[in-house]
């Protein structure tokens, strides 16, 4: 089992930054990739950044591609979401989600955390 705890979310502006991180526990060795989603009022989740573990392989979505950016800090089992030039469309509840190996979806989630922009 892994437990993921995300943390960061607060009302920005729009133009603003905002770093969100997700602490990840349990059995960490299981994970193969980690990933963000975030989901709007009235909308579907939607995929927003995600890394694997090791090795540098990033994707993104075509709506924050050159403004968000997913680290990762592996001796704290933790990765962030480091977003730039906010947009009110950006808000939204974002999630943190770890992918086990051998698995073809994400299959942990974290609770949430809130990121409002304001115009």
């Amino acid at each position: 089992q892994v437990t993921l705890v995300e943390s960061g979310g607060r009302l920005v502006q729009a133009g603003g930054s905002l770093r969100l991180s997700c602490a990840a526990s349990g059995r960490i060795f299981s994970i193969y990739a980690m990933g963000w989603f975030r989901q709007a009022p009235g909308k579907e989740r939607e995929f927003v950044a995600g890394r694997r573990r090791s090795g540098g392989s990033t994707d993104y979505a075509d709506s924050v591609k050159g403004r968000f950016t997913i680290l990762r800090d592996n001796a704290k089992n933790t990765v962030y979401l480091q977003m730039n030039s906010l947009k009110p469309e950006d808000t939204a509840v974002y999630y943190c989600a770890a992918r086990s190996a051998n698995t073809p979806s994400f299959d942990y989630w974290g609770q949430g955390t809130q990121v409002t922009v304001s115009s």
